[in-house]
């Protein structure tokens, strides 16, 4: 497989439309001569239509409803996210399902008004700690994917997430194997369902407490095809440079002049290119603490 490697930074809610909009315009600047990954920047609604983005940066709402209009009060609606220029959409995250209770029928639906409003969706499946410890973890991801891809016949637009539960936002992470297996069993299972063509074509991303000293070797597996960030912390380099008063702006510096230098060896690998991407690409949570 040679699929192009997708980083996908989910600001959650975090940022507002100013400080979101000058976080992109840095970081794109840092990243012009970016050729082989696609970066994603998923701000709240808020920041959406602020974002002025041409490939490989790409924008993304965090949620939306599957009805077009109505008295959905707090809602979004397709056409209003594409009408702000995003190009994807991340459905089922683990705080839309257990927080929000959100069920696999309500996300099916969106993820089909979603191709229906020709943008594409990211659709998120993993498996709690107890689910996990339990041995239910290839259950658990089939039902979610089953019932979330519903009357799919192909997922040509459509990208996976496996986020588990249990990592995200813990500190707790799988393991670069334990990655590389769930993910090479969720294509498996597409390739079951759909065919060796969906199998093949489909890109499955790896999001739970990513950050920059462990995504390079998670990215290194076959069947990891990017990942989904959120809140990572950013890179020791950049921290060392700005000091504790301005972290966000060091570990951009840092993970710019790591870029500059692998371009400068005439092609950024695509390890190098998403090690360097996995340092800054979901925005700090706290740039000064």
């Amino acid at each position: 497989m040679n699929l192009r490697p997708i980083i996908a930074g989910n600001w959650k809610m975090h940022k507002t439309p100013t400080e979101g909009a000058s976080f992109v315009e840095t970081t794109v600047n840092l990243l012009l001569d970016i050729q082989h990954v696609s970066v994603i920047f998923a701000p709240p609604f808020t920041g959406l239509f602020d974002m002025d983005l041409t490939p490989p940066f790409y924008s993304a709402a965090q949620n939306c409803h599957w009805e077009e209009k109505g008295a959905f009060t707090g809602e979004i609606s397709v056409s209003m996210i594409q009408e702000c220029g995003a190009e994807f959409v991340i459905l089922g995250h683990s705080e839309r399902r257990h927080v929000f209770g959100e069920s696999d029928d309500w996300i099916n639906r969106k993820v089909k008004a979603v191709l229906a409003g020709d943008l594409k969706p990211i659709l998120c499946v993993g498996e709690t700690l107890d689910q996990r410890e339990a041995g239910q973890t290839e259950l658990v991801l089939k039902s979610q994917l089953e019932q979330g891809l519903a009357s799919m016949d192909s997922l040509k637009e459509i990208v996976i997430a496996y986020e588990p539960v249990w990592a995200i936002g813990t500190g707790e992470v799988a393991t670069p194997e334990d990655a590389q297996e769930v993910c090479a069993a969720i294509r498996e299972h597409v390739r079951s369902t759909l065919g060796d063509e969906a199998a093949d074509g489909v890109r499955v991303l790896y999001g739970g407490s990513v950050k920059a000293a462990n995504v390079a070797g998670i990215m290194a597996k076959d069947d990891v095809d990017g990942a989904l960030v959120g809140g990572a912390a950013g890179g020791l380099l950049g921290n060392r440079i700005a000091g504790r008063g301005n972290r966000m702006a060091g570990t951009l510096i840092g993970a710019g002049a790591g870029l500059a230098t692998a371009v400068g060896r005439g092609q950024a690998s695509r390890d190098e290119a998403i090690a360097l991407l996995g340092q800054f690409i979901a925005p700090l949570i706290d740039a000064s603490g």
